[in-house]
């Protein structure tokens, strides 16, 4: 079997959730004109387990004679150990930041399991995102508009340009309380602001997109309706823009934009605290 050179098999490992390792191998492997096919394996706590785990680069090594990229942050020695005696490439990614901090600080760490990620961390801080989680879901897509003294951004937009995922996001990672609202065809003849919103102005963001990503987008959804056709698309993107011109909204073009680089602009815009869990 012909192994092509830009292919590779990469594991994120991890004894906590593996989203550290996930978060820093896709960012150094996008550096990279490689293809890969990715295995993510969280709490990796056992020698069980580990073991289990090193059967599996195993496999992929004998499978294709190329060693997997393995990106991982294991604390217990015994545990790390046994999957570094796989055949592979492995990147420590806590230890590259440890080592250098231990000297620059002149203090030992001291290694723990779920340090990170954990609801005994901060208690408080964890209630608080699943509370904005929970909010945000309740005033998706313009079905409530109570409380919106409570919203940290409203989010508003035409149907389907990204304002659910991009709320959600929000909630999940930052613990920020978004409230999203689309403006649908009924608004289009006398487009403003909805009496609810207007005292909360100015926690409002609008979010817009191109007219062929819209189109393709909505006949995903919808194929061949009115609602997916250029022209549906282009005379609610022009009018909705045309009211963020009106109403000093300031507002993003989504198109080439991923739910995280969104929302990272979002907070930029909005001077809200970003909270890391």
């Amino acid at each position: 079997m012909e192994i092509k050179k830009d292919f590779r098999d990469v594991f994120y490992v991890s004894d906590g959730t593996a989203i550290t390792s996930e978060t820093l191998g896709h960012a150094v492997l996008g550096q990279f004109p490689l293809q890969i096919s990715q295995t993510t394996l969280p709490f990796v706590e056992t020698i069980e387990r580990a073991e289990y785990v090193k059967g599996l680069i195993e496999e992929k090594h004998q499978a294709t004679g190329q060693k997997p990229l393995v990106f991982f942050s294991i604390v217990l020695p015994e545990v790390k150990a046994i999957i570094e005696q796989a055949n592979a490439h492995f990147y420590d990614v806590l230890n590259a930041l440890v080592e250098p901090l231990k000297h620059d600080l002149g203090l030992d760490p001291s290694p723990q399991l779920h340090r990170s990620h954990s609801i005994e961390k901060d208690a408080a801080s964890y209630q608080n995102r699943i509370a904005a989680v929970e909010y945000t879901l309740a005033h998706d897509d313009g079905v409530s508009l109570h409380n919106l003294d409570q919203a940290d951004i409203i989010l508003l937009g035409v149907s389907r340009c990204g304002k659910t995922p991009t709320s959600l996001y929000l909630a999940m990672q930052f613990g920020i309380r978004a409230v999203n609202y689309p403006f649908i065809e009924d608004d289009m003849a006398a487009l403003k602001l909805p009496k609810e919103i207007e005292p909360y102005r100015f926690k409002t963001f609008g979010l817009t997109i191109d007219t062929e990503r819209l189109m393709a987008i909505r006949h995903e959804r919808y194929a061949n309706s009115d609602y997916a056709s250029q022209q549906q698309c282009e005379k609610e993107l022009n009018r909705v823009e045309s009211l963020f011109r009106r109403e000093a909204i300031p507002y993003l073009n989504t198109t080439t934009l991923s739910v995280e680089e969104i929302s990272t602009r979002l907070l930029e815009l909005s001077g809200l605290k970003r909270s890391m869990w």
